[in-house]
């Protein structure tokens, strides 16, 4: 329990310091997404839910941009939303392994290191 408490609060402090890149992205990700749905005749709605469906490169297919401009932006908007994903993964990432190095005991990590099976290791302690 301690160290889920110690992964989230490093993973909170971690967004909460590039928040403003993150929403940067996200407000990129809506204007293009709003500019396409008004070029396209979208709801506004439909636009941003396309949008981010798209940055996220989930892409269910169900509202397809038509028009040449539409569908550059749509890379536009891809690689916008490549990048948000990117953070938020390394984010993740960085905060599982200060968490564990907060909690793990040096022998426990020196044990692992030295025997051949630390699966097996594991499931012994």
């Amino acid at each position: 329990m301690e160290f889920s408490i110690t992964f989230i609060e490093i993973l909170l402090l971690g967004l909460l310091l590039v928040s403003p890149i993150l929403l940067m992205l996200c407000a990129i990700i809506s204007v293009l997404g709003l500019i396409v749905g008004y070029m396209e005749s979208w709801r506004k709605f439909d636009a941003l839910y396309w949008a981010f469906i798209t940055a996220l490169t989930v892409g269910y297919g169900d509202v397809l941009p038509l028009k040449k401009i539409s569908k550059v932006l749509s890379v536009i908007i891809t690689f916008v939303g490549l990048m948000l994903a990117g953070i938020l993964v390394a984010i993740t990432v960085e905060a599982a392994s200060n968490a564990f190095r907060a909690h793990i005991e040096p022998q426990t990590v020196e044990r692992l290191l030295m025997n051949n099976d630390p699966i097996e290791e594991m499931r012994k302690d």
